[in-house]
């Protein structure tokens, strides 16, 4: 009975895990849709961030540092700073997003989120349920995540349709294993950490994870809106 009774404070303890990375996710995902939406109805913001160049590049380059502050000094931080770091993260991201709302329909919005959300939904349960260690898989797929960033910043100088299209599917391939790799990582995460383990070093690890799925998520959204997006021209 003592056996079983662990087995059970076990799965509880993973689900309870997996549910908060799954929950500070779509938290993420809410903030970012909620402030691209919201900036993308005020002509005032739109002007400072995409009408100053400058402006534009510095919330750029801060979304970046939050993101290396939190994978690299997540341990150095409390999991209320991790936490407050990944919604500025999200709201940030929604105010660079926002020009999505002004380049595409919204119909074709809504039909590459519910596309990327059905295709996000089948590689985490692949990830999940497969018995098949991803890690290759995964060392793969971030190699070719280097080529996409490498060949998007050539092709800003190109500005080539046929570079940019070729990115746009190459991405789907690269973002829809890395969530199924991820997905599996996070398992792993939620299988092996200690019953003992801090609330504090649990919540990080939740945010760490959040924002891996987060990312692939907002990549792939964005991969396949410039395949399927409608442009408002």
């Amino acid at each position: 009975m003592e056996r079983i009774t662990a087995f059970q404070r076990a799965d509880v303890r993973v689900n309870e895990f997996v549910r908060s990375v799954y929950n500070w996710m779509c938290m993420g995902l809410a903030v970012t849709g909620l402030m691209a939406w919201y900036v993308s109805n005020s002509e005032t913001i739109l002007q400072m961030v995409f009408g100053n160049r400058m402006v534009f590049w510095v919330l750029v380059i801060a979304e970046l540092g939050l993101v290396f502050s939190i994978s690299g000094m997540v341990n150095k931080m409390s999991g209320a700073t991790a936490t407050a770091l990944f919604i500025l993260y999200s709201a940030l991201n929604g105010v660079t997003l926002s020009v999505i709302f002004i380049a595409f329909t919204k119909a074709s919005i809504a039909s590459a989120f519910f596309i990327c959300a059905l295709t996000f939904l089948a590689c985490s349960i692949y990830g999940w349920t497969t018995k098949k260690d991803l890690t290759s898989v995964g060392n793969f797929m971030f190699m070719g995540l280097i080529g996409i960033i490498i060949a998007s910043v050539v092709n800003i100088f190109m500005k080539s349709p046929a570079i940019s299209f070729i990115i746009s599917y190459v991405g789907v391939v690269v973002f829809v294993g890395l969530t199924a790799y991820d997905t599996q990582k996070i398992k792993q995460m939620a299988i092996t950490q200690p019953a003992d383990l801090d609330g504090d070093v649990v919540r990080k690890g939740a945010i760490m994870g959040a924002l891996s799925l987060y990312l692939d998520f907002i990549n792939l959204f964005l991969m396949l809106l410039r395949i399927f997006g409608g442009s408002r021209d």
